[in-house]
């Protein structure tokens, strides 16, 4: 039953972040469709975007690792 516990919280921690980055990349492509101009503020904020994600996903999978160490 542990082993099934951790499975599914590291599921859940890496799936929300996927998530989010996915949506991220869609909405910058989008966006750099429709106004291509505006190519280096659009990547300055996607890849912020991409690091808080990342952050957030290395988090709980610290804090996963802590739990059920």
């Amino acid at each position: 039953m542990r082993i099934l516990t951790v499975t599914i919280m590291l599921l859940l921690s890496t799936l929300g972040p996927s998530l989010v980055i996915a949506f991220i990349g869609y909405g910058a492509v989008r966006a750099l469709g429709r106004n291509p101009s505006a190519a280096s503020r659009i990547f300055l904020t996607m890849m912020l975007a991409f690091v808080f994600a990342e952050a957030i996903a290395i988090i709980a999978l610290l804090v996963i690792y802590n739990l059920f160490r």
